[in-house]
């Protein structure tokens, strides 16, 4: 099963995160930038879980 790999802060709302891009989830795949994640002190608003490094997929050829 893969990640659904979102493409905007939930948060901001105007962070673009392409797949390389840094960004955090939740085990819920909740999405957001690391300022946000930062500024949320890695805490899901959603959920309440802890947000982690998104790992990173090559873009496609």
């Amino acid at each position: 099963m893969a990640l659904e790999m979102r493409d905007r802060c939930e948060r901001c709302e105007t962070a673009r995160l392409p797949l390389d891009a840094p960004a955090r989830i939740c085990s819920y795949e909740c999405t957001f930038c690391v300022p946000c994640g930062d500024a949320m002190r890695n805490t899901c608003p959603n959920c309440g879980g802890e947000l982690v490094t998104r790992p990173r997929r090559a873009p496609s050829r």
